[in-house]
């Protein structure tokens, strides 16, 4: 566990032992069928996995990065228009999203396995059923790091955790547990899963208003209850940005002045719950057809 979170040179010595991933899946297997998720040897196991999932997508090896990025690589090639903020930009990401991994192989071996729907169900598993803080924040922690890039990997996590294995009930349960590191990395998760557009329905009807129940009154103190809550907003921008309906949703769990009251920041003009606040405010006065209800 310690050597897992030794740097880049670290991770990739570990990920090409062989047998070694594959044990540790099998032991967090053997844990689950045994109802035994809170032992101390399964932590260990998933804090090892959530540390070698780090920065998967920018360090897997060529083989695997050739097979998996050809499609986007052939993709960017046929679009030769630059630009942040155009549209064929924008159109070039939607279809990366829709951009398919190659075909799951049944039994996946080494590397393999930190990307496959098999452990990304025992990562939920693992979130439903232990009542260990470190294994739940390892197992968030690992799904945030699977679906942190913006390639074909990501986004096919993504598709997996949200309707593939039915992961939003036992995250959105973590966003309401005591643990503040915790409840912050679930909302990290749900802020990566909410940026495939494919998926933002059933984000926003599943866990929107509990996002909202969690944002608090005015600009938090702590530093990680601000950056929870700056996290929250960012959630809740991707989910209502194009949809006027998830905006509404919004509106209607009474999350408008609890917005407005985080983004009026006197004591630091520079709190990112603050700045994030405005950001999603500015946001929700683009949808011109809800101005009569925000000024109710």
């Amino acid at each position: 566990r310690n050597m897992s979170s030794a740097g880049p040179e670290g991770r990739k010595k570990m990920r090409e032992c062989d047998g070694l991933i594959d044990s540790l899946v099998y032991y967090i297997q053997g844990a689950i069928a045994d109802h035994e998720p809170n032992d101390k040897a399964t932590e260990n196991c998933v804090c090892i996995l959530h540390n070698l999932s780090y920065q998967l997508e920018l360090e897997l090896p060529e083989s695997y990065a050739q097979s998996i990025y050809m499609q986007r690589r052939n993709l960017s090639s046929n679009d030769k228009t630059p630009g942040c903020f155009g549209t064929r930009s924008r159109k070039v990401k939607e279809k990366q999203q829709d951009t398919p991994l190659p075909e799951e192989k049944s039994n996946p071996r080494g590397v393999e396995s930190l990307w496959h729907s098999t452990l990304i169900r025992i990562y939920l598993s693992l979130i439903a059923k232990s009542t260990r803080n470190y294994t739940q924040e390892a197992s968030l922690g690992a799904l945030q790091n699977l679906t942190a890039g913006t390639g074909p990997m990501p986004f096919a996590v993504a598709r997996t955790v949200v309707q593939k294995a039915n992961g939003l009930p036992s995250i959105r349960t973590m966003l309401h547990v005591s643990h503040p590191t915790v409840k912050k990395t679930a909302v990290s998760l749900l802020r990566n899963l909410s940026r495939n557009t494919s998926l933002q329905s059933d984000i926003a009807r599943e866990v929107l208003p509990d996002l909202v129940s969690i944002l608090p009154e005015s600009v938090p103190g702590s530093d990680i209850v601000c950056e929870t809550t700056a996290s929250t907003c960012y959630t809740l921008y991707n989910l209502t940005q194009s949809n006027s309906h998830n905006a509404r949703l919004l509106l209607s769990a009474d999350g408008l002045p609890k917005i407005i009251a985080i983004s009026m920041n006197d004591c630091n003009m520079f709190s990112k719950a603050s700045r994030a606040a405005s950001v999603l405010l500015y946001s929700l006065w683009s949808h011109t057809d809800l101005h009569s209800a925000y000024k109710k």
